[in-house]
């Protein structure tokens, strides 16, 4: 053991730890998740990132010793090369505003730095965790910032597995577009659409989410370094925020900026609302991809039963051969679970008071749970289910055949007022609407036909208006204001067509 002193007096720590007596004290008074903010490794190396972008900032102002400082530097990227990461064990949720997890940093750097220089962990009068590898820095401008870092570079992993499972909702798309279906609105039979076009919407869903994400990223590489303890830049060099900012996009690679005002940038986290507002939307479109996939696997006797899911475990315990959706339910999951750490985020933004908000890290916590949980989830979604889809084309087909729908596509050609009688007489006996349709004379066979090719039924196309010309398809314009004097409104004197 060693002895080291703060505060509060002095306590003995671990002699092998590079932690001390501050990370010590906090792991005590925060055991609330039991999980380590080790468990965020892009956190570990943002903060990383932070003192040796300030260490090579302090030299360069000529406010730090050069040996010191180097030992400093070497010690952050052995950090960020993902040593010592096990000596990071202040619980995620704390106390403090973070500032348990910047002295968490700042030891375990602090004692990498003693060794390399030649001396013992603990030696902090050679090299001290706050006057040398914390200078010119204050919690309050570490800890978002390096939660921005963190966060921006987590977006870049989930972007990437959301493009993943978006192409193999297009290459499902492009496999089954061939296949006609009816569509459904209101769980109700609507008209006819191929599969693919039903696919390809969920690949498109999920584009529109990839840029959502990128603008949202955007955000939040504008950085408060330099701000100090509530943005006034005390015990900081005028240059300072300038010159730290610039090591620290050559270290990281990212294009961050200063923000214009630093006293708003240390207590607004209103980039952090929206990151999770992305991901919330994120999570509730997936969330309605998987209640569809659900809906049409259903069965496989008594449902939908218009595409079959891979099997990939028993369903029951109780009913042989029963295979259940599980990988689009655990999806379902996650969704809201990012849902409800939104409005936890939300809550925690909202909280904030004065100059600080003292509750990111339970903002950082959400967010790195919403961000890594949503990838694993899309990335699973991809392999374990939408590249084993199969679509049961004859069982579409029977249903197109078999659906009232057909006559949304036939009302142009012979009216709505036959169309709505060919409707009711299909329901009511459960013929088939082409049946009517010849039985009634309302259209050739030949037309009838052309009519109902599929690729007819799922796209835009040229009509004749039916006999009686226009006024056989919808109420003239006479009539129309003549209803809306009779409903006691003015009537309409721009287009109604």
């Amino acid at each position: 053991m060693r002895t080291e002193h703060d505060l509060l007096g002095d306590r003995e720590v671990p002699a092998e730890a590079y932690y001390g007596v501050h990370t010590l004290r906090a792991a005590e008074n925060f055991r609330i998740t039991g999980i380590a903010i080790s468990s965020y490794p892009q956190l570990i190396n943002a903060l990383a990132a932070i003192k040796q972008a300030a260490a090579l900032a302090n030299i360069e102002l000529g406010l730090l010793d050069d040996s010191r400082g180097q030992a400093i530097v070497a010690a952050c990227k052995e950090v960020r090369a993902g040593k010592l990461h096990e000596h990071f064990l202040i619980d995620a949720i704390q106390g403090g505003a973070g500032t348990s997890t910047n002295m968490n940093a700042n030891e375990v750097i602090a004692n990498r730095a003693l060794e390399l220089l030649g001396h013992a962990k603990g030696d902090y009068a050679r090299l001290h965790p706050n006057e040398h590898v914390n200078m010119s820095q204050s919690t309050n401008d570490v800890y978002p910032t390096a939660l921005k870092i963190a966060t921006c570079r987590s977006l870049r992993d989930l972007a990437a597995a959301m493009d993943i499972l978006r192409l193999a909702f297009a290459r499902k798309a492009d496999e089954f577009k061939d296949v006609l279906k009816m569509g459904r609105t209101q769980l109700q039979d609507a008209v006819p659409m191929t599969l693919g076009q039903e696919f390809h919407t969920y690949a498109v869903m999920l584009g529109e989410d990839q840029e959502r994400l990128h603008e949202a990223a955007l955000l939040i590489q504008e950085i408060n370094m330099g701000a100090t303890a509530i943005g006034t830049g005390i015990a900081s060099h005028p240059a300072y925020a300038r010159i730290v900012c610039k090591h620290l996009i050559a270290i990281t690679g990212l294009p961050l900026m200063t923000a214009p005002d630093l006293v708003e940038a240390t207590q607004d986290c209103g980039a952090f609302v929206q990151v999770s507002g992305v991901l919330k939307r994120i999570a509730v479109k997936i969330s309605k991809i998987c209640n569809d996939l659900r809906l049409l696997s259903s069965g496989p006797r008594a449902g939908f039963n218009e595409i079959n899911l891979p099997a990939v475990q028993a369903g029951s315990s109780i009913m042989p051969g029963k295979v259940n959706p599980v990988i689009p339910e655990v999806v379902n999951q996650v969704a809201f679970e990012v849902i409800g750490n939104d409005l936890t985020v939300t809550m925690a933004a909202e909280a904030g008071q004065l100059q600080l908000n003292a509750f990111e890290p339970v903002i950082a916590h959400s967010l790195f749970k919403s961000v890594s949980h949503l990838r694993q989830a899309c990335l699973t979604l991809e392999e374990r289910c939408v590249n084993g889809i199969t679509a049961n084309r004859e069982r579409l087909l029977a249903d197109v055949e078999n659906s009232i729908g057909l006559v949304t596509a036939l009302n142009p050609y012979i009216g709505y007022a036959a169309a709505t009688a060919v409707a009711i007489e299909a329901h009511a006996t459960g013929r088939g609407v082409a049946e009517l349709v010849r039985e009634r004379g309302l259209l050739s066979d030949e037309k009838l036909a052309e009519v109902l090719k599929p690729e007819n039924l799922t796209r835009p196309q040229s009509i004749i208006a039916p006999a009686g010309g226009e006024d056989a398809m919808r109420p003239s314009l006479r009539d129309r204001r003549k209803d809306c004097a009779m409903d006691g409104l003015r009537p309409l004197t721009t287009k109604l067509n």
